[in-house]
């Protein structure tokens, strides 16, 4: 079976961390596959290190006529099976027919004018999934797959060199620096609890706003905005809890993730993340925007180490069980197999 894939997302995001990690975990497999993206030099890189040697395009404008030319002579040269396809971009250039099965990949509520040309399409979430059968799309053309993400131990950051206190509890928050992700709202929450320090790993458009407010609630000193970063695992084994307080969020790859590393989860209860979490058992939700919910649930989790311990150890189950690299790759490979016959 022979698979092309195609990406042209963002500089940053967790579709496109996924992209890669699914790009690497299926060279290992029995598909025969070829990876193309968007010219990203980061991206190339970890492809490469993955043992994917990844065809870089432009993926401009929707006039870019040569990245179209170029995609449609990949696909030609490489006569693959299925063309999977990542979000609207690399799904809108591809040519609208040829001897193949074209897969459009969502992790959100997209615009569905970019899929018309799809035989089939992949939910990242099962409320997706819903969301385009409800949009006319039959059930026998979705599928849901979940993201999966790796659970691999790596070494603790040292505290002090984030000047951070080996003494205070420490919240991890990641993500971009978005209205969306309510950064805003856990730093208001975040005010109302002492002792304890924040990791902000994220970079965006909001950061100076989020800096200032940081120095107006009197919370900057314990505080460290860390931009984006590659060493995701680590900042995971350091935390003590994981927070998520995202104003919208389809899926939460972060609980994912802070569940494979055995970090207690508290999260704002949207589409994503209470489809996740089971308030009290593998994770504790608050209403979305309610500073005051997220600050009771953060005193609660921090007074109660039983809890955390609970939490922590009923979420690794749930990953093992539902989203680990092989469970998921699994099921990628099964679909595509059937869709071959």
């Amino acid at each position: 079976m022979k698979l092309l894939q195609a990406m042209a997302g963002a500089d940053y995001g967790g579709a496109e961390e996924f992209f890669v990690r699914l790009a690497i975990a299926l060279n290992s497999s029995v598909v025969q596959q070829r990876v193309v993206i968007r010219k990203h030099k980061l991206r190339a890189s970890q492809l490469r290190a993955g043992g994917v040697e990844p065809v870089e395009l432009g993926f401009g404008s929707p006039l870019d006529v040569a990245t179209r030319w170029r995609l449609r002579q990949q696909i030609s040269e490489f006569k693959p099976d299925i063309v999977l396809t990542w979000m609207n971009r690399a799904t809108a250039m591809l040519p609208a027919r040829g001897k193949f099965l074209h897969v459009g990949r969502l992790g959100g509520y997209y615009n569905l004018k970019y899929y018309r040309a799809c035989d089939h399409l992949v939910a990242n979430t099962e409320d997706i999934a819903n969301y385009l059968k409800n949009n006319g799309w039959g059930e026998d053309q979705v599928h849901y797959l979940p993201n999966f993400v790796t659970a691999k131990r790596v070494p603790k950051i040292k505290r002090k060199e984030l000047y951070t206190s080996n003494n205070a509890t420490l919240l991890l928050a990641l993500g971009r620096l978005h209205e969306n992700k309510a950064f805003d709202v856990l730093l208001k929450a975040f005010a109302q609890v002492p002792n304890a320090y924040l990791w902000i790993a994220g970079e965006g458009p909001l950061r100076e706003t989020l800096e200032r407010e940081a120095e107006r609630l009197g919370v900057r000193p314990r505080i460290r905005f860390l931009g984006w970063r590659q060493d995701v695992a680590a900042l995971y084994e350091t935390a003590d809890i994981l927070v998520c307080p995202s104003r919208h969020e389809p899926l939460g790859n972060v609980i994912i993730e802070g569940w494979a590393h055995g970090v207690p989860v508290v999260a704002a209860d949207n589409l994503g993340p209470g489809a996740l979490i089971k308030d009290g058992e593998t994770g504790l939700l608050f209403p979305v925007n309610d500073a005051n919910a997220l600050a009771a649930a953060l005193k609660r989790l921090i007074s109660n180490d039983e809890l955390g311990r609970r939490l922590a150890e009923n979420g690794k189950k749930i990953y093992k069980k539902k989203f680990s690299e092989k469970i998921v790759v699994d099921k990628y490979i099964k679909l595509f197999e059937q869709m071959s016959l």
